[in-house]
């Protein structure tokens, strides 16, 4: 009865404590984000990002390892929020055409609100003193859930086909962001073109 008795304070302690950690990750990684975009990668510093935050640099430290971790957490949290939203674009659309349409329209959009999307694709700005230079891990995984969805959407199409649309749709998408030539709902609606002709052989009319 002893354990049973202590079991559920235990574990309510060790939930409070984990939401007051990922309440202190969120508003951390969010003043970091202000710092960045507002002063450069030069604003992004520990002791600057703790007292903005009102806790010790040790606690960051603790929470991030450095000031690498937290441009890491920056980049996993905002390629997180990117994906999630061009996902959801593609999942609200049951014909295929319509769901890249909505997709890379909602990929354009996200990089023109988000300057940090934008950086981190086009290596302007930090991105490249923080981040690095490079937007292909950002592609990768945009690639991936797309054939995810794609599979799950339509699990009749062949693999292969999946995976050349999903990556040729990114790769262009992420080309216009870098150098737009064409107002963003033009280039919805070639990427859509493209992607459907590259599986038609596989799409039931």
């Amino acid at each position: 009865m002893t354990e049973i008795v202590h079991a559920g304070p235990m574990v309510q302690r060790r939930s409070m404590a984990q939401r007051s950690r990922e309440v202190l990750r969120y508003e951390a990684l969010d003043i970091a984000e202000e710092l960045v975009l507002g002063c450069g990668p030069r604003g992004l510093s520990m002791r600057e990002l703790a007292g903005r935050v009102g806790v010790s640099r040790q606690t960051l430290y603790s929470e991030f390892g450095d000031r690498g971790g937290v441009a890491a957490a920056l980049v996993l949290r905002c390629t997180d929020r990117f994906l999630d939203r061009i996902e959801t674009a593609l999942a609200a659309e049951d014909d295929l055409y319509a769901a890249w349409v909505a997709a890379v329209g909602a990929a354009i959009t996200e990089s023109s609100a988000n300057p940090l999307v934008k950086a981190l694709l086009t290596g302007e700005g930090a991105a490249p003193e923080l981040f690095g230079a490079e937007s292909g891990p950002i592609v990768a995984a945009a690639t991936d859930r797309s054939v995810a969805y794609l599979r799950r959407a339509f699990p009749d199409l062949d693999p292969d086909a999946v995976a050349l649309a999903a990556e040729t749709a990114t790769r262009l998408t992420v080309s216009h962001i870098v150098l737009p030539r064409h107002p963003p709902e033009q280039v919805a609606e070639q990427v859509a073109t493209v992607v459907v002709a590259i599986l038609a052989r596989d799409v039931e009319p």
